[in-house]
């Protein structure tokens, strides 16, 4: 009996002992890393809740509430932050953004992105043509409209060619139309007898002579070649231009960008400068990937060779906790079946204009299917998406509800149809939409007319009916890559220019906007579970904002910035008060770069 009650003390000992470890554990992992407190913190679950603080650990959010509740995870070695009443968001993700593109050209490029007036943006060429060493281009490569200058107009040629004078130049606007300066088409060698790429044109004047305008009628192949024909950067000079870039992004709160690849961007020798960035574990900002094919006619054995090479969800070996993933294939799958987004031009139409669009579609469709891949792809036209789905339908019945069961969606969609919206939805699809209209809605309702734009895109019937969306800019080019001009498209229906476009009915809340440029887009690249809202055990992304997006009057959403953002847990980025929190960013290079001198997005 002696023996046996010894046991039972013994047993009871050790019990309490692993018992008290247990506790001394959890106790232990209950301690934050980091907590900002003091702050109007915006959940975005599904109920929209605010707390006042957060803590983080181990790159995740441990958990939200009140102050006291938060600082009652605060050990000795935490870091707290005080927010001092700002507001405090997710990380805002884009779902549709060429990142890796983006900054392979920014130290590159003067961005008349947010310039206020036509006289400051031809004042920037000059200023930039001065410093421009024999060689090189001024390059102005899109996101901008003419409707966001006081003036209201595009610049004439003849006052390009005097800002710029003998300095070669070339200015994209969006993908409609690109102008030349006289010194451009000289040392490009363009004269009155070079030939335009099909359904494009080298304008002329009264007199036969060239003007400098190239037009894409529709399609952009004009302008994709010249912005290939200029110089290119060195490596060095493309990783430096990719820290700014991703700096730039940074600084309005973006934590994660979906790259839908792009026309003159190869993989992978093109995203060299990013890759780098991720070998090195230095990525600021976390993103996944798309691959589009670039040899028109030979897009199925493009993909046949990725799908042999690389693994969707991986980048080669390197996994770097959703810091640089490939997600698929978009976002022009097969390039017959594109039917771009120039409304300056007459919209193209697939059964007339091309005859293998279907065949060809089908095909890379399949592949997809049967290895797994998901995909995305481009269709801004109602017409064209209801033929699309007429191909997604057909593989689905072929593979037995195979592609209904992958992750796969439409990009931009302006014009859907709600018929069409209901088999995007039987077929389990999303939707990626841009702020596209925002810089170029003038130009759509010339052509199509005010009630049309009134849904387009149709996205609160989007989200009515459950189908995924998820928002973002289609930047660099067509569109600016700051996020809060389209968040107050999303929230206002107008442009840049203040032009109302969509509906009451159409605009969003500022919750709902804010929605699909966090956790909507997360459903893009499958990481909803992950990231998007800032519930216990998601990943610690968010950003602290110059103001509250949620009570300033509607006007000024367009200039709200980011005053500190964290990716996973880690400062990326810090101005103000916080500025000394900002990891050190290198100077922009080469030393003529446009970006030391005017910065990326303007304020004046």
């Amino acid at each position: 009996m002696k023996n046996v009650m010894t046991f039972i003390v013994l047993t009871f000992l050790l019990i309490s002992c692993k018992n008290d470890k247990d506790t001394s554990k959890a106790e232990q992992q209950e301690t934050a890393d980091l907590i900002v407190t003091n702050a109007k913190v915006a959940v975005m679950d599904k109920d929209y809740a605010f707390a006042k603080a957060i803590a983080v650990k181990d790159g995740k959010v441990l958990k939200t509430g009140t102050v006291e509740e938060i600082n009652g995870l605060k050990g000795d070695n935490t870091k707290v932050i005080d927010a001092k009443g700002r507001t405090l968001i997710p990380g805002l993700n884009d779902s549709h953004l060429h990142l890796t593109r983006g900054g392979r050209f920014f130290n590159a490029e003067v961005r008349w992105d947010g310039v206020k007036t036509l006289k400051r943006a031809l004042e920037m060429l000059k200023e930039q043509a001065e410093r421009t060493p024999e060689g090189q281009w001024v390059r102005v490569i899109g996101g901008w409209s003419p409707f966001q200058f006081e003036e209201k107009r595009l610049f004439t040629m003849e006052e390009l060619n005097e800002a710029t004078g003998d300095v070669p130049t070339y200015v994209l606007f969006l993908y409609s139309q690109g102008y030349l300066n006289q010194a451009g088409l000289d040392v490009l060698g363009i004269d009155e007898n070079t030939v335009a790429p099909p359904g494009s044109e080298f304008e002329k004047g009264p007199d036969g002579k060239l003007t400098g305008i190239l037009i894409a009628d529709p399609n952009p192949t004009i302008l994709y070649a010249r912005i290939g024909s200029l110089p290119p950067l060195t490596q060095e000079e493309m990783e430096n231009g990719t820290k700014q870039f991703y700096r730039e992004l940074n600084s309005f709160g973006i934590t994660s960008g979906i790259d839908a690849g792009g026309g003159g961007h190869k993989f992978p020798k093109d995203y060299t400068g990013t890759k780098a960035l991720a070998d090195a574990g230095e990525m600021p900002i976390r993103l996944s990937y798309f691959l589009f094919p670039q040899n028109k006619g030979s897009e199925y054995q493009e993909f046949t060779e990725w799908m042999e090479t690389n693994e969707v969800g991986h980048n080669g070996e390197i996994h770097l906790d959703h810091g640089y993933e490939l997600e698929g294939g978009g976002e022009f799958l097969a390039w017959s079946a594109g039917d771009f987004e120039n409304f300056l031009a007459e919209q193209p139409l697939l059964d007339r204009d091309r005859p293998t669009w279907r065949s060809d579609l089908k095909r890379i469709v399949r592949l997809h299917v049967d290895n797994g891949w998901p995909f995305r792809i481009h269709a801004t036209y109602g017409e064209t998406i209801s033929l699309m789905l007429d191909v997604f339908e057909e593989v689905n019945e072929e593979t037995n509800g195979k592609l209904a069961s992958k992750r796969w969606l439409f990009d931009h969609a302006e014009t859907v149809k709600v018929e069409d919206l209901q088999r995007i939805k039987a077929l389990n699809g999303g939707i990626a939409i841009q702020a596209r209209m925002a810089y170029a809605g003038e130009y759509f309702v010339d052509r199509y007319g005010a009630e049309k734009a009134n849904e387009a895109p149709p996205v609160k019937k989007m989200m009515e009916m459950g189908i995924p969306v998820g928002a973002g800019t289609d930047g660099t080019r067509v569109a600016s890559y700051n996020p809060w001009p389209a968040l107050y498209w999303l929230v206002t229906g107008k442009t840049v220019g203040d032009f109302q476009l969509a509906s009451e009915e159409n605009q969003l809340t500022r919750e709902e906007a804010l929605h699909l440029y966090t956790q909507g887009s997360a459903w893009v690249s499958q990481e909803e579970d992950v990231k998007g809202t800032l519930e216990e055990g998601m990943f610690a992304d968010f950003a602290i904002l110059s103001d509250d997006y949620f009570t300033v009057p509607e006007k000024e959403i367009n200039s709200l910035k980011s005053v500190l953002t964290v990716v996973g847990g880690n400062v990326v980025y810090g101005a103000e008060e916080f500025n000394d929190m900002s990891p050190t960013l290198p100077e922009p290079i080469p030393s003529w770069s446009p970006v030391k001198y005017f910065g990326g997005y303007q304020t004046q």
